[in-house]
């Protein structure tokens, strides 16, 4: 138990220490994603609950490569055209529904698009909330794109854009509607999406002025921007009502698919930092996969947006592996990818700085060209440094575009840091284990073999030391301190004690003076196994080692010495399997002779012989047994219950028990009772008829 406990600790550790390294790598999107999708988007019985979910999915699929429009076609399109051809239907339902349609290509009439255009048109005229504007505008967009409908204008586009422009704030927010003073960062991205498709519903050039009052508002919306350590930028919701409030991943993928939108219709006059704009992936990349359906379409919707942007295009730089093992020559290598996955443009990645963790020191290595392989997409370095050792770096990367014009188009975000991991072998030297006389004179001293096994058999009293050293160091002969040096005392009642050994460079020394340990060993003498615990994260051979034991004399205890803790019980032996339990039965009393049993039998048969024989005697015969069929129908039932009585006497005696005759008897006692009350009252009628005659 012990040592699985101690090995547990040392493969914590590693857990702690492995997740802090790869906790500010970025991985693009990946099939991983694609398998929680179709568990996540699972119709029930072939559709959705609602239009919103179903574009959710087929959007979700569709940004992902995944062909399941079949699956879901029927029902979709079925909705669709339900939703489209009814006149009743709310303004949220039509806009999803042709999102849906644009899909899956469902096959409407080009009356009920007439329709439902009309009714879009006249939403936008009179519309005052932001949530009109934005389903309204964008459902014209939509069936702009689709039927092809060139002269699908709006009358006023600079009007509506200046009646959505009048929702917004002076810090980039926006309002839901002119009533509501309370602003939103969700709003904004609303808000965004819904100017620019009123843009692209103008016949004509909305005025600049708007425009760049727009653009302002999305720079102050970005002075707002929050961070975390690792360089990722997000929105949040500052919104205090709680039915209005989303989270800020939700809040982020609106604000992105807005900026997106608007920046594609203004001609990229956005002149946002692209340091922010790859903050924003690596945000919602560090999220990692959610397990809620509408958090993944937000984050892959928004990556989507990001991926075609005409803003700046993020380029993420991941490591497959960030735990590099020096006995195996493990390899730095890089991948650089966009948001969703596909190959970057042609870029040269740097080795430009290698730390050790925690130090300030200047760089371990100075530049370093990465090789490029055409077919794998990896950057890659032949070797790690010669400096490197085991221990816990940051290794800092450069992309390098090669086309200037890639410059403005792509965000790299200058030097990437990535903490890794380089483990290896650590070198075991000079272990010794000692008893020490109270002038530190050794009186038995024994070399061991940490790598080995060791059955040292030690002594001691409580006027005597132990001393246990060693040294560790990596294979370049650096000091190797690792995190877990503990040295474990166990009594053979299975009370332990631990102490950690002190080290001074290489070199791991522990004392223990016995005559001030007595208190805490409870005064018990006897044998102590002896266990040595060395384990890191970046230690491959990390070790759990059985010494030997010590065969420890103390003096005896004083009355109000403390006692030792309860221990444990075993789990094995509670839990485990029990001693078999051998009965041994009473010897069976002797029985009678069979000759013995026999006769008694007879002489028990004897009345029933005696009853027979009188029946005999006193002339029994059938001459007033019924003749008609009723009354002798009972009358034969009467004789065979009597029969039946004898048979479960009979039975008692042989085989069944006293409760099982009297169930039986109870029923079979009310037949006799029926029976026998109608044929004796047959015959009780022919005796009276007889004598009255």
């Amino acid at each position: 138990m012990a040592r699985s406990l101690e090995g547990f600790l040392v493969l914590i550790v590693a857990a702690l220490i492995y997740s802090s390294a790869v906790a500010s790598v970025f991985q693009p999107i990946s099939d991983s994603h694609r398998s929680v999708a179709l568990e996540l988007f699972t119709p029930l019985e072939g559709s959705f609950s609602s239009l919103a979910e179903t574009y959710e999915a087929l959007r979700t699929f569709e940004v992902l490569g995944i062909d399941k429009k079949t699956d879901i076609n029927t029902a979709a399109c079925q909705s669709v055209l339900e939703t489209l051809g009814s006149s009743s239907s709310a303004l949220k339902d039509l806009f999803y529904a042709l999102k849906v349609k644009g899909i899956l290509k469902c096959e409407i009439r080009k009356d009920v698009f007439e329709g439902v255009t009309s009714r879009l048109q006249a939403t936008v005229s009179s519309a005052g909330a932001l949530l009109d504007f934005y389903y309204s505008v964008g459902g014209l967009v939509i069936i702009k794109d689709q039927i092809s409908k060139d002269d699908l204008y709006l009358a006023d586009a600079e009007g509506v854009f200046g009646s959505i422009k009048a929702l917004s704030q002076s810090d980039g927010r926006w309002r839901y509607n002119s009533n509501n003073p309370e602003s939103s960062t969700f709003a904004a991205g609303l808000a965004l999406e819904a100017l620019a498709d009123v843009v692209s519903l103008s016949s004509s050039e909305i005025d600049q002025s708007l425009i760049g009052a727009t653009i302002n508002d999305i720079l102050k919306l970005f002075d707002s921007i929050e961070k975390y350590d690792d360089e990722a930028f997000y929105f949040d919701e500052k919104l205090v009502d709680a039915h209005e409030h989303q989270g800020p991943l939700s809040t982020t993928s609106s604000v992105v698919r807005g900026l997106t939108a608007f920046a594609a219709v203004t001609s990229g006059s956005l002149n946002l930092p692209s340091g922010k704009i790859l903050g924003l992936a690596r945000f919602l990349l560090g999220i990692g996969i959610p397990g809620d359906a509408k958090d993944l379409f937000n984050q892959v919707d928004s990556l989507a947006s990001l991926e075609s942007n005409s803003v700046s295009i993020p380029l993420i730089l991941s490591l497959p592996a960030t735990v590099l093992s020096l006995t195996k020559k493990d390899t730095v290598k890089v991948k650089v990818n966009t948001v969703l996955g596909s190959n970057a443009p042609p870029l040269t990645v740097k080795l430009v700085g290698v730390f050790r963790s925690g130090s300030k020191d200047t760089s371990l290595v100075e530049g370093q060209e990465l090789k490029f392989n055409p077919e794998s997409a990896v950057y890659a370095l032949d070797a790690l440094p010669k400096s490197v050792d085991v221990g816990k770096y940051t290794f800092v990367f450069e992309m390098v575009l090669h086309d200037p014009d890639h410059l403005n188009l792509y965000a790299t975000g200058g030097q990437t840091q990535i903490p890794i991991f380089v483990t290896g072998l650590v070198k075991v030297d000079s272990a010794e284990i000692a008893v020490l006389d109270s002038d530190l004179g050794s009186t038995e001293t024994k070399k061991i073999d940490l790598t080995g096994e060791n059955t040292v058999s030690l002594s001691a009293n409580h006027l005597q030391k132990l001393r246990l050293s060693f040294q560790l160091s990596t294979s370049l002969g650096h000091a190797f301190k690792p995190h877990q040096a503990i040295l474990r005392l166990t009594h053979e009642s299975k009370v332990e004690h631990s102490f950690v050994v002190g080290s001074s460079g290489k070199h791991f020394e522990i004392n223990l003076d016995f005559l001030g340990l007595v208190e805490k060993f409870f005064y018990l003498s006897g044998k102590y196994n002896v266990q040595l615990t060395v384990g890191d994260a970046v230690m491959e051979n990390s070790f759990l080692k059985a010494i030997g034991h010590l065969d420890l004399d103390l003096p005896e205890p004083p009355e109000k010495a403390a006692q030792p803790p309860p221990q444990l019980l075993d789990q094995k032996l509670r839990y485990g399997p029990k001693a078999e339990i051998t009965h041994i039965f009473r010897v069976p009393e002797k029985l009678p002779p069979k000759e013995l049993s026999h006769a008694f039998l007879g002489l028990t048969l004897l009345p029933l012989l005696g009853f027979l024989i009188g029946l005999l005697h006193l002339g029994v015969n059938l001459k007033n047994f019924p003749s008609s069929s009723v009354p002798a129908m009972f009358a034969v039932l009467f004789h065979l219950g009597i029969a039946a009585v004898l048979l479960l006497y009979a039975l008692f005696w042989l085989k069944w028990d006293l409760f099982t005759t009297l169930k039986a008897l109870c029923f079979l006692g009310a037949f006799l009772m029926f029976v026998g009350h109608r044929i004796l009252s047959h015959l009780a009628s022919i005796s009276s008829k007889l004598k009255s005659a």
